[in-house]
């Protein structure tokens, strides 16, 4: 056959065939003249990714094999198995929207699933250690925050301590209504004190809860937070105190300082002022005892603690008072079906809280042992078929003010406390006696029989502190529970059929 020269030209015109199609193929344009043998060869059937093979006809259909990807990028997601109808690179991108805005509908699944080999993005940012900490203070916050941002101000006073009380505020007005302006300064914890007090008029009700509450002696009474009595109405015969008085330390201790009982200024008021009375009374003076009865029955019911001023020793009357009060005191509400035992109430019991016979305005006799003795005595014998509890948690002996008096000097102490009149302890109550003869004895105060008037408040503010703090109720409650208790309470007062038909009798 290559003698014939059959087979040369179908060489060389291969040959030159196949320079003329390299030639055009660098020459003309990408994609044109694709049909011959040589394009068979160059270009074989590729398996595409789900696993079958192109189908065959016109090489003309194979155009969108210029968009596959270099063999180095196409190496990368071929490690795992490859889901049909799903790109590819979303997977990435998904991933990381997934992780920082959260997963959008209809991405499925396998979207949030880690791919290659090592930790994961999820992992990795599950490991940062500010994301507790974001957690704890969005936490904390979620009822504050209004958006997504946390201000750091709104997480400090929640630390910050409750509000201090610069002044008294009103629980009940001049009226006898009940005021929800103290609500804002109680908390939702029990460990609580309520002390209340009570006296006829000039005692010095409200200068003795002030000293206890929240001032000393060495301030101007007219920054008291009780206001006590000026000049003026002293001279005029007045009281300063209407209603009750709400005033709460930051030591959780509520103090209740009332108006007068059985005050005649009040009466006066009434009859010059001719100021309607209540239907169900007829006469002035029955109103104003019935107010006083309705006080002290609100605070046998809602107090731990109830203060007995009286300025002498001793009036009848008062102790007539308070037996008639008690004797009309609301019935603690009965227990519930879920309440504890640890109320410290049984069921049917009542409840009573302790008194103190405060002697204001003491003299010196009245500190002698004799005298003394004598007192204690008197009030156990007023007070012996009462209730209320007047004798064993608050003791004069304890605070060494007697230091030369034994524990068993007094046979039945009763919790009373003397408290002196007040004074300055100045250059006035010096001696000046002798002043040439002895110049030492210049130097000394004068004998007055007790420990200064900041001593003894000092000592009777540690006695009612220290005082027993037994639950009011069947149940235990907070600083706002035992508002609604006495809002309760107080208006059960006003309300009583007991203290109706009382009143009907005096008349």
């Amino acid at each position: 056959m290559s003698e014939s020269g059959h087979s040369q030209p179908g060489m060389y015109g291969q040959g030159r065939r196949r320079r003329r199609r390299r030639g055009d193929r660098d020459a003309g344009p990408q994609g044109q003249n694709l049909s011959g043998p040589s394009r068979d060869r160059e270009y074989q059937p590729r398996e595409r990714r789900d696993g079958s093979e192109d189908p065959p006809g016109p090489l003309i259909q194979k155009t969108p094999i210029i968009l596959a990807k270099p063999p180095g990028e196409r190496a990368k997601p071929s490690q795992n198995a490859p889901i049909s109808g799903a790109p590819v690179l979303d997977k990435p991108i998904m991933l990381m929207k997934a992780r920082d805005d959260g997963a959008k509908p209809g991405t499925p699944p396998e979207a949030a699933q880690p791919s290659g080999p090592g930790p994961s993005k999820m992992e990795r940012e599950g490991q940062r250690p500010t994301q507790p900490v974001y957690q704890i203070q969005n936490r904390g916050m979620a009822a504050s925050a209004s958006s997504s941002a946390v201000d750091p101000m709104v997480g400090q006073s929640k630390l910050l301590p409750p509000e201090k009380m610069k002044h008294s505020i009103k629980l009940v007005d001049d009226q006898m209504n009940w005021c929800d302006s103290a609500m804002e300064y109680l908390r939702d914890q029990t460990d609580m004190l309520v002390v209340g007090v009570i006296g006829l008029q000039g005692t010095g009700k409200s200068t003795v809860m002030s000293l206890l509450s929240a001032n000393t002696p060495e301030e101007d009474q007219r920054g008291y937070v009780f206001r006590a009595q000026t000049q003026e109405i002293k001279e005029r015969g007045g009281n300063q105190s209407t209603g009750i008085d709400f005033f709460i330390t930051q030591e959780r201790v509520i103090f209740l300082d009332t108006q007068p009982i059985l005050s005649p200024s009040i009466l006066d008021h009434l009859i010059n002022n001719d100021r309607k009375l209540p239907p169900e009374y007829n006469l002035p003076y029955t109103y104003v005892e019935m107010q006083s009865l309705q006080i002290a029955a609100f605070l046998f019911t809602v107090c731990h603690v109830v203060i007995v001023v009286q300025d002498w020793f001793t009036d009848l009357n008062l102790y007539r008072f308070l037996q008639t009060a008690e004797m009309l005191k609301p019935s603690t509400p009965s227990a519930s079906h879920d309440s504890t035992g640890s109320s410290g109430i049984d069921d049917g019991a009542e409840y009573y809280p302790h008194i103190v016979f405060l002697q204001n305005k003491a003299r010196r006799d009245d500190f002698c042992p004799r005298n003394l003795k004598n007192m204690h005595m008197a009030v156990d014998k007023l007070m012996a078929h009462s209730h209320l509890k007047y004798k064993g948690t608050l003791s004069m002996l304890d605070c060494n003010i007697f230091p030369g008096l034994g524990q068993d000097y007094l046979d039945t102490e009763v919790n009373m406390f003397l408290l002196p009149m007040q004074e300055n302890d100045g250059e006035d109550n010096l001696t000046k006696a002798g002043l040439g003869t002895y110049p030492l004895f210049s130097l000394l105060p004068g004998y007055r029989g007790h420990p200064a008037f900041s001593t003894m408040v000092s000592k009777l503010r540690s006695q009612i502190l220290a005082m027993p703090r037994c639950q009011l109720s069947h149940t235990i409650l907070t600083e706002k529970n035992w508002f609604h208790y006495a809002a309760r309470i107080w208006d059960g007062v006003k309300k009583s059929s007991a203290l109706s038909e009382y009143s009907r009798l005096l008349c």
